[in-house]
């Protein structure tokens, strides 16, 4: 340890700010986090179309599935403040918002079959018709 510190005792003063400035950006680079990023559906996904109209016989079946199986984190008005979303290391998405709002029914459905943490896969668990028919009742909570 002696000699560590004779060693940098010696060092020429530009030299040694130099070390440190790269020695504190290191540091800085490897405790920052990472940007969170946007979860993009494939291109392929968003051009889908969604084949069940939307009707108030839709929008109401997509409604019953909504409260069954995503108020919970997401909210009676779709905001992203259900009972369980404290609980959630992310913010669950508010349907409200004009940028989730301008995703393809395709983009939508691609997200709710296949899911990411910490929302859950809906691929087994509601069927191509029913993910649909939630995507219509989604489309409602954005108008205003």
């Amino acid at each position: 340890m002696k000699k560590m510190i004779t060693k940098f005792s010696k060092m020429k003063p530009t030299r040694f700010f130099v070390i440190g400035a790269i020695t504190l950006c290191a540091l800085q680079f490897a405790f920052t986090p990472a940007k969170a990023q946007d979860w993009t559906a494939p291109a392929t996904a968003s051009k889908v179309e969604n084949p069940v109209p939307s009707n108030d016989k839709s929008v109401a079946e997509g409604k019953t599935i909504y409260t069954n199986n995503c108020k919970s984190c997401h909210g009676v008005k779709g905001k992203g403040d259900g009972p369980k979303s404290a609980d959630l290391e992310k913010t669950p998405q508010d349907f409200s918002k004009e940028k989730f709002q301008l995703q393809t029914d395709g983009a939508l459905f691609w997200k709710i079959t296949e899911g990411k943490k910490p929302m859950p896969t809906f691929k087994k668990d509601l069927t191509p018709e029913q993910r649909w028919q939630v995507i219509n009742y989604l489309r409602k909570l954005g108008k205003k």
